[in-house]
Formats: C-alpha cells, sequence, structure tokens
C-alpha cells in the first residue's frame, strides 16, 4: 500500500511540474540574422538592410509561444544607391518625415501568441515603429537553427505618411506605396 501511495505522489508531482513548464527563451544571434527591406513608389522601388539590436523567442517544448525583438533604427541601410543619392535616401528615410530615428532610434516587436501546423507558424504581436503600437500577424518558418518571415507592413499606421498617394494629392510619379517589405532570417 506504501508503494502504491508513493508511486501516485511521485505521478502526481511530475504532472504537475509538467503542467507548470516555464517557456525557455531563445536567443537570436543577432550578428547572423539579417532584415532585408524594399520599398516601392510608381517607377521603381529601393532596397536595403537595418540591424537587429536584441532579440530572442519564448519556446515552450517545440512550441513558440512570445518573444521580443528590437531593431536598431539608425543602421538603416540602402543597398541600390551608390555615393550621394545613397547618403541622401538614408538620410531622407531616418529624417522625421519618415522613421525620425533620432527621436525613434529602435523599433519592437512583441509576440503574443501563435499556432502551429508543421513548421510554420501563423504568429500575432504587436509592432511598434515611430513610437505607434499596432497588431500584427504573419507566418513564420521555423528550422532547427533558423526561422524566417516575409511581411508587409502598411508604414501609414505608424504615421510615416511622406508620398503616400492616401494622404497627399498631386504626387502621379512620385507616389511612395503605403507598404514596405520585410524579408527577416533569424538564426539562433
Amino acid at each position: 500500500m506504501k508503494t502504491i501511495i508513493r508511486s501516485v505522489l511521485i505521478l502526481a508531482v511530475a504532472v504537475t511540474a509538467m503542467a507548470f513548464t516555464t517557456p525557455i527563451k531563445k536567443k537570436i544571434d543577432i550578428k547572423e540574422s539579417t532584415i532585408e527591406w524594399k520599398g516601392k513608389k510608381i517607377l521603381g522601388s529601393h532596397t536595403g538592410t537595418i540591424d537587429l539590436k536584441e532579440g530572442y523567442m519564448e519556446m515552450d517544448n517545440d512550441q513558440l509561444v512570445g518573444g521580443k525583438f528590437v531593431v536598431d533604427m539608425t543602421s538603416l541601410k540602402n543597398t541600390d544607391l551608390k555615393g550621394e543619392y545613397k547618403g541622401k535616401l538614408e538620410g531622407h528615410l531616418k529624417s522625421d518625415d519618415f522613421f525620425g530615428v533620432a527621436e525613434h532610434p529602435t523599433a519592437s516587436l512583441v509576440i503574443t501568441g501563435a499556432t502551429k501546423d508543421g513548421n510554420i507558424y501563423t504568429v500575432t504581436g504587436d509592432m511598434t515603429i515611430k513610437g505607434t503600437t499596432n497588431p500584427i500577424t504573419f507566418e513564420l518558418i521555423m528550422g532547427e537553427t533558423a526561422a524566417r518571415t516575409s511581411l508587409k507592413i502598411d508604414r501609414t499606421k505608424y504615421g510615416v505618411r511622406y508620398g503616400s498617394g492616401s494622404f497627399f494629392d498631386s504626387l502621379g510619379d512620385n507616389t511612395i506605396s503605403n507598404k514596405f517589405e520585410l524579408d527577416v532570417t533569424l538564426k539562433f
């Protein structure tokens, strides 16, 4: 009888411990991770990179349950222009017309939930750009050593309205798309 009671107690403790597991933080290797951006306008597009400042994913066993990523907006670079034009575009994107990096040197994403189907997660979270936070949903492909996503962000929801045909008339060929694209690879 003592053996049965002891076995039941051990089983109860084990089940209770498993039910209350603490998610672990899977730290992102910021040196190996990449964020590439693309912005479009009527007569073309521009591409570039931006650096991740810090980041982690919260994992409960093999399930993504949360995370936080901080982007260094001061690292914003253009990759399709050279010389004077490259510098002018980078300066303009960092100005108050666009991302206002002097006052808002970082942007962030906080993952609030995720549902898994195979190795693809549908992720929900809160994105903050230029001091404004909005909900976002996107797909994330998770591998053994990296995760990857491509997403489009409507810049006007974050107060970035320069050149937007939704807010300004008579822009013609100077109209800039409201959405910019991010291709993100996170290494861990």
